[in-house]
């Protein structure tokens, strides 16, 4: 038994057994939109503007923040990151008071941003396919796993944090 930061007692209930790694999901979409803008090419060119070099390094930088932002909240409370090994303690401060899953928000910031760099409507098409697996084989087993090891205080954040933004 261990104590959370709001006091209350957990057992180890070992890890929400996602379906794959959301590092490995983000990679795979991006290497297969590549792979379909090779094989799919669109019957005419994309126009490259400052205005999409612009909107890419936003969402590119924005994304590195917030997902670095997520990584430092772990850190600090000495929970490993990598949802292959138990969450030892519910992190609800930082960025995290803001989004309950800000890691994937800025993975699909950076996503979108090379998406937009490369000017690649595949991988564009391709994040909501990514975002429903995120969604129901990521976020809604890591949920189930938090509800089970935190119980109440987990159902609390929950109700006051938005599951996005």
């Amino acid at each position: 038994m261990s104590t959370d930061t709001v006091g209350q007692q957990m057992n180890d209930m070992g890890t929400a057994g996602a379906v794959a790694r959301p590092p490995l999901l983000f990679l795979g979409a991006l290497l297969l939109g590549f792979a379909l803008d090779h094989l799919l090419s669109l019957p005419f060119p994309l126009p490259r503007t400052d205005l999409h070099r612009i909107i890419a390094g936003c969402l590119i930088l924005i994304g590195i923040a917030v997902f670095a932002a997520s990584i430092r909240n772990f850190s600090t409370a000495a929970t490993p990151v990598q949802g292959t090994k138990p969450t030892r303690v519910l992190v609800t401060t930082g960025i995290h008071g803001w989004s309950r899953n800000p890691i994937y928000l800025g993975m699909f910031l950076v996503y979108g941003g090379i998406g937009v760099a490369v000017r690649s409507p595949s991988i564009l098409v391709l994040a909501l396919p990514l975002a429903i697996v995120i969604r129901c084989g990521v976020v809604a087993r890591e949920e189930t796993y938090l509800e089970r090891r935190f119980g109440d205080t987990y159902r609390n954040y929950k109700a006051r944090v938005r599951r996005w933004v």
